[in-house]
């Protein structure tokens, strides 16, 4: 009767051949954010930023659209019909389309913050 082969499986231990992604091998900036890391911190402050821009830009502009209006209905103090007449219609139509401008640009910042977060 011949000798019983059996095969014996032999466990090789070392670094693989192949590497996989790991997670700390690539960069994942939502993780980041979730995380509160420091990175994360920096891309939500600079969202921030760039709204209150947005913001301080509608209010500068809004300042000085009604800003000198009290100077201008001073300057001509029989003008009772005139001073409604530029609050009602004269400011209703820059105010919509500045409130619109502001919007569309948060809507814009907020974009252009996701597509940086995702597309990496």
């Amino acid at each position: 009767m011949p000798p019983d082969h059996t095969e014996r499986r032999v466990v090789v231990t070392g670094p693989p051949r192949r590497t996989g992604r790991t997670s700390s091998s690539y960069y994942r900036p939502r993780t980041e954010i979730d995380e509160q890391t420091t990175l994360g911190h920096t891309y939500v402050r600079s969202l921030m930023r760039t709204q209150l821009r947005a913001a301080l830009t509608v209010f500068a502009v809004l300042g000085l659209l009604v800003g000198p209006l009290p100077l201008l209905f001073a300057a001509m103090p029989a003008a009772r019909r005139l001073e409604w007449t530029v609050l009602g219609f004269g400011l209703y139509a820059p105010l919509v389309l500045l409130a619109r401008w502001y919007v569309r640009r948060a809507e814009r910042n907020e974009r252009d913050f996701i597509r940086l977060v995702e597309d990496r």
